[in-house]
């Protein structure tokens, strides 16, 4: 592969970023035309409905088009959805080649698009900066293959592995430009949780606060008991995005009608083993086209979570300070019996942010013994 395509496969995967957490229940594509080594025309998927990434990037070269080379994160489907083939777009438009980042895994398209163009005379190179761009389209992946949403695990630490002090104390123990990262994050996924507890210990926002350009996930609050109370700022921040509560189906109608009237939807789940059924909650905000989750909290559910094996990945932010004493950990609840049984990362990230340490990664659950 040449320092030249993935360059310009890398300019479609910052155009594609600019759709994360838009597309649901698509993907996020970018896609780059070029002719003699220059951009003629380059575009993204902005929301589900509106033209994909190719369609934009055909229409901002025109006739240049004709004999370009195509750089696209994502096979072009082609099959006939809420817009047309974009193989079809290709193929008519004249594109001599086509680069594309990796497969879709959605088996209507599955290698189907890279067989139609092919067969149309039309050259096409595939993985190109695959690792980069499947990890573009996890969250599209997963709902694919388990109709489960990308769960990001965030959290921030001290050094001796403290999430607040024993009084539930944590703001702030990452630094400013720690926090700028995670509204960025907020602005790129479908949903962001938190478990009760951290309602009533922080009663956050869980909104976006960016200098511009930023827009709000669904809040989404678990509460087996229904203990959160419906006027809490989670519920009562104005936001387009909406709120949902979790919560167990042994509660009445007149329990609920308190968090309907708060403009709150409500959605229920079987109790299991550790809690509320995890899964089948995940599954329910997974038929919303919720695909990407960013979970913030407390350490009660993010310890459940880990157990159910439902966390995809983790985001931690590691702060040069000391509590001492009891604090709270990362992770409540029954833990690891050994060494063996710990969750490990993959694909490692581990960067500095001003004062504090990023480390993120894959999560690769073991199977624990009953």
């Amino acid at each position: 592969m040449t320092i030249e395509a993935e360059q310009f496969m890398q300019r479609a995967i910052t155009l594609a970023r600019k759709g994360l957490g838009r597309t649901a229940p698509n993907p996020a594509v970018g896609a780059v035309l070029v002719r003699n080594s220059d951009v003629v025309g380059e575009g993204f998927h902005p929301a589900a409905g509106q033209p994909h990434a190719e369609v934009f990037a055909l229409r901002d070269a025109g006739d240049l088009a004709c004999g370009a080379d195509l750089y696209v994160t994502l096979e072009p489907c082609c099959h006939q959805g809420r817009t047309g083939p974009c193989t079809e777009a290709l193929i008519e438009a004249g594109v001599s080649r086509v680069f594309v980042g990796t497969q879709d895994p959605n088996p209507q398209v599955a290698g189907k698009g890279v067989k139609r163009l092919r067969e149309a005379g039309i050259e096409v190179v595939c993985e190109v900066l695959e690792e980069e761009c499947c990890q573009l389209i996890a969250p599209f992946a997963k709902q694919v293959s388990s109709g489960l949403p990308y769960v990001v695990l965030k959290a921030a630490m001290t050094l001796d592995g403290q999430t607040a002090t024993e009084n539930g104390d944590s703001q702030w123990i990452s630094c400013a430009a720690s926090r700028e990262i995670v509204h960025q994050l907020r602005n790129q996924v479908d949903g962001i949780m938190v478990g009760s507890g951290t309602i009533k210990t922080d009663d956050p926002r869980l909104t976006t606060r960016l200098s511009e350009g930023g827009r709000d996930p669904v809040r989404i609050v678990f509460d087996g008991r229904l203990e959160t109370s419906p006027q809490a700022t989670v519920f009562s921040q104005a936001s387009e995005a909406g709120a949902i509560i979790v919560t167990a189906t042994e509660h009445t109608e007149e329990a609920l009608q308190p968090y309907r009237d708060a403009g709150v939807e409500i959605v229920q789940v079987e109790r299991g083993d550790d809690g509320l059924d995890l899964s089948a909650a995940l599954a329910e905000l997974g038929k919303r086209d919720l695909h990407s989750i960013l979970l913030e909290g407390g350490s009660v559910l993010g310890g459940a979570m880990i157990r159910a094996g439902l966390v995809d990945r983790v985001m931690i932010f590691i702060a040069p300070k000391l509590l001492g004493g009891v604090g709270l950990s990362l992770l409540a609840g029954e833990g690891a019996a050994s060494i063996s049984e710990a969750c490990t990362l993959s694909n490692l990230c581990v960067r500095q942010v001003d004062t504090d340490i990023l480390i993120e990664g894959e999560v690769q659950h073991v199977h624990r013994p009953d």
